[in-house]
């Protein structure tokens, strides 16, 4: 199978362009602080429950290496993780977090170029309690996650690559952005005048 690093000189926009909609997470799991590196890594998985974050905080010791670590929770109101825990991540070889969710000491993150990708700041920290399974299928950012898909991110969002088209996609992107490489500036904006020409008098405009 394909390895995960090589997906990142592929950016997020050639992944949307190639899955669709559906695998581009929502525009509120946003990088927390910029620019920040592409990062791709197969998911680990988390679920945890609206204002408790113990899943996360096992996760962070338990994820392989090269990893991106995953997090469903839906809750605006409790930080998933602080400083220290997105320390740990990095120490343990984690790529990222991308969480559905908010952290807190951002400055710290910020500092220590830890990517997380997630919906926001809260300074409150949530309870740790409730245990969930580990690598289960998750939703984050409206997306549906699995471990092991590719899940790639950068400054434009985050894109879920189902682990069983790994190879298939990562052909069809190389192809595109060598298309896109070897056309000029000129020969794009011609093609692209005519489709849009073509597009206006099948709907009658005319001007």
């Amino acid at each position: 199978m394909t390895d995960a690093t090589e997906f990142q000189t592929v950016p997020t926009t050639t992944l949307a362009d190639l899955l669709g909609r559906g695998q581009v997470m929502d525009i509120g799991i946003r990088p927390l602080w910029g620019p920040p590196a592409r990062v791709a890594g197969p998911a680990f998985t988390v679920s945890c429950a609206p204002g408790d974050n113990l899943m996360l905080h096992a996760a962070i010791h338990r994820a392989e290496p090269g990893s991106v670590v995953v997090v469903e929770s839906g809750d605006l109101d409790w930080a998933l993780a602080g400083g220290n825990v997105c320390a740990v991540a990095q120490r343990r070889g984690v790529a990222a977090f991308v969480l559905d969710g908010l952290i807190r000491d951002l400055a710290e993150v910020r500092e220590a170029r830890f990517p997380v990708f997630a919906r926001g700041v809260i300074p409150i920290p949530g309870a740790k309690s409730v245990v969930r399974p580990l690598g289960a299928p998750v939703t984050c950012g409206g997306v549906r996650v699995e471990a092991g898909d590719l899940v790639v991110a950068d400054e434009e969002g985050v894109v879920a690559v189902p682990a069983a088209r790994r190879d298939e996609v990562l052909t069809a992107a190389r192809a595109k952005l060598a298309k896109e490489a070897d056309e000029s500036l000129d020969a794009w904006e011609s093609a692209h005048r005519a489709r849009i020409d073509k597009i206006l008098a099948e709907q009658g405009f005319e001007g």
